[in-house]
C-alpha cells in the first residue's frame, strides 16, 4: 500500500465535488441568482457560515471516502478476496456497461434503508444530525456528513467489490454520475418541468423539490435516485406533489435577503 495512491483517489473525489458543487453554486447563488431566485425552492438563501460548514464536513467526508477504497483496492491481503478487476474481456463490455444500472439500483437501496435507519431517534443526533443542519441546503451540502455517517455512505463501496465484479473505471465513472445528482438534490433549485412529479416516468425519481422538503421537515422523502422505496414503503410525503407544482409556477419575485450568518 502506497499513500501516493490514497493521494490519487483523494484528489478524484475532491475535485469531482469542488467541480460539480462549484459549478452548481456559482451559477444558482452568484451569476444567475438575480435571474432565477424565484425558482428557488426554500426562498431564503443560506449565509455564508452555512456554506463553509457544509463544506468544512465535506472535506473530512472526502478523506473518509478516499481511504475504503484506498484500503480495500490498493491492500495486497484485501484485493484478492474482492470482485475487482482490471481486464475488460474478464467479462465483457456488455457487462462493463451493464453493471451501471445495477449498481444505481444496489446503491438506492443501500441508502434508502440506512438513512432510515440513521433517521431513529436512538441514532439521530449521532449519524445524521450534521447533515440536517442544513434545512435549507445549498450545493456544498452533498458531503457534508458527520464522519460516522461518512463511514455508512461510503459502505456502498464494500458492498460493490464484494459482490459483483468491478472494473477499475466503475468506480470513479459511477460515483461522478453520483455526486452529479447528489449536488442537483441539493442546489435548493428544480430542474424538471411541470407536472414531471406525478407523470407515469417522473413519479418514480427522486427530484430537487422532495430531497429538500425531507431537509426542511426531517421526515420523509429518504430516496436517492428514485422513489422506489418511498413509495412502496409509504414514506414519500403527502405534500410532495403541491409542493413541486408551486415551485414550477412561481411568478418572478424580488430577490430574497441571504439568512445566517455572513
Amino acid at each position: 500500500m502506497k499513500w501516493d495512491d490514497y493521494l490519487k483517489i483523494l484528489q478524484n473525489i475532491s475535485l469531482r465535488y469542488f467541480y460539480i458543487a462549484g459549478i452548481a453554486f456559482v451559477l444558482g447563488y452568484v451569476l444567475l441568482r438575480k435571474w432565477v431566485s424565484n425558482k428557488k425552492i426554500q426562498q431564503k438563501f443560506p449565509g455564508v457560515t452555512d456554506y463553509l460548514r457544509e463544506i468544512s464536513y465535506s472535506v473530512i467526508t472526502m478523506l473518509m471516502f478516499a481511504f475504503v477504497p484506498f484500503f480495500i483496492i490498493k491492500n495486497p491481503n484485501i484485493e484478492p478476496y474482492t470482485t475487482h478487476y482490471t481486464k475488460i474481456e474478464e467479462h465483457g463490455w456488455f457487462y462493463f456497461f451493464a453493471a451501471f444500472p445495477l449498481m444505481f439500483i444496489m446503491h438506492d437501496a443501500y441508502f434508502y434503508w440506512t438513512h432510515r435507519i440513521m433517521h431513529h431517534p436512538k441514532v439521530f443526533k449521532i449519524f445524521h444530525l450534521v447533515h440536517h443542519q442544513s434545512t435549507n441546503p445549498s450545493p456544498w451540502a452533498a458531503y457534508a456528513f458527520h464522519p460516522l455517517e461518512a463511514i455508512v455512505e461510503v459502505g456502498i463501496t464494500a458492498v460493490f467489490l464484494f459482490t459483483i465484479p468491478i472494473h477499475n473505471l466503475h468506480l470513479p465513472i459511477f460515483f461522478l454520475m453520483s455526486i452529479i445528482y447528489n449536488v442537483y438534490g441539493h442546489t435548493g433549485y428544480e430542474i424538471y418541468p411541470k407536472g414531471f412529479s406525478k407523470n407515469w416516468f417522473g413519479k418514480w425519481i427522486n427530484t430537487s423539490v422532495n430531497h429538500n422538503l425531507h431537509h426542511q421537515y426531517f421526515k420523509g422523502n429518504y430516496g436517492l435516485y428514485v422513489l422506489f422505496w418511498d413509495r412502496m414503503m409509504g414514506t414519500i410525503r403527502s405534500d410532495y406533489d403541491e409542493r413541486f407544482e408551486e415551485v414550477k409556477t412561481r411568478s418572478r419575485i424580488a430577490l430574497p435577503q441571504a439568512q445566517g450568518g455572513n
